[in-house]
């Protein structure tokens, strides 16, 4: 398991870009846009482990993950 796949990978249709967007709430937003969710998904998955990467090369610790529970907990605080 890569520390990337701890993280929450959301994939979502936006209206106003007319495409799908790939976001890792605990990393970033908007990391990557198309037209195919699942070539979304694929590369957002290697951007996550990319920006693990870099944090890895700084010295800086990962942000925590948001799972389970944490996740769903953060999303209805949101909504």
């Amino acid at each position: 398991m890569s520390d990337g796949d701890k993280y929450v990978k959301l994939v979502e249709w936006s209206d106003e870009d007319q495409c799908f967007i790939g976001s890792c709430p605990e990393l970033f937003y908007g990391g990557c846009h198309g037209d195919d969710p699942r070539k979304v998904f694929d590369e957002l998955c290697l951007i996550i482990d990319e920006t693990a990467a870099i944090y890895h090369q700084e010295g800086k610790p990962l942000p925590s993950p948001l799972t389970g529970r944490g996740f769903v907990n953060a999303m209805q605080r949101i909504a």
